[in-house]
Order: C-alpha cells, then structure tokens, then sequence
C-alpha cells in the first residue's frame, strides 16, 4: 500500500473516532456545488471543538469557547494546522474536559492550554 493509502486509512479510522466521540460533520459548498471543506464540530463540557479538512495536507483543528463563531473565531484555546493525519490525532489526544488554564499532558510533555486573541 502507497503512503498516501495509509495515510488516507489513517484519516479515515481518525475521522470515524471523532463521530464515536459526538462530532457532526457538514460539507459546505460553493455557488457551483463544489465541497469547500469537511467541517467537524462537537460542543461539550465547556468548549467548543472544530475540526476543518481541506486536503489531505491541510487540516485546522480548533478548541474554542462556546460564545465563538464556529468558523472565525476570535478566542481560541488550542489551534493546530497541518496534514489531517497529524491534526486529527492532536484532536484526539486532547482531554474531554477544558478548564482555561489547566495543564494537560502530551506526548511526555506538559501543554498549558491558555485562552489566545486571534486578531
């Protein structure tokens, strides 16, 4: 199997956790019909997470609070962008429950999760 297959299965498995863990996904369109991206979002606890699939080699996740516009938000807990592989699994990663400020481990290291102003 090519790297691209197993990156595509990997992406797949991925997004399948997601809709296990409760996100809902919509594909936006264009004015000719054409899928903008794959948005995935689930509100729980007290945030708000996002995940948008625009390539294979580009994906943004976001953890957000829950007054956010979905799409552009303006206060953003966590913010990821890359390959959807790589992003998805940072998702995955994140704990469930969010308190501003509260450290969570990743990998072996420590990650404190912070509110940031996006201008």
């Amino acid at each position: 199997m090519s790297s691209t297959g197993t990156a595509a299965a990997s992406v797949d498995v991925q997004l399948r956790a997601l809709v296990d863990r409760g996100f809902r996904f919509i594909d936006p369109r264009d004015e000719h019909g054409d899928v903008l991206a794959v948005v995935g979002v689930r509100a729980h606890d007290d945030v708000v997470d996002v995940i948008e699939l625009h390539g294979e080699d580009d994906a943004i996740a976001t953890r957000m609070p829950p007054d956010q516009d979905a799409l552009d938000p303006r206060l953003v807990y966590w913010r990821e962008q890359g390959p959807a592989s790589v992003v998805l699994a940072k998702l995955l990663f994140l704990p469930d429950t969010h308190i501003p400020g509260v450290i969570s481990a990743e990998e072996g290291q420590q990650i404190l999760l912070l509110p940031v102003r996006i201008a």
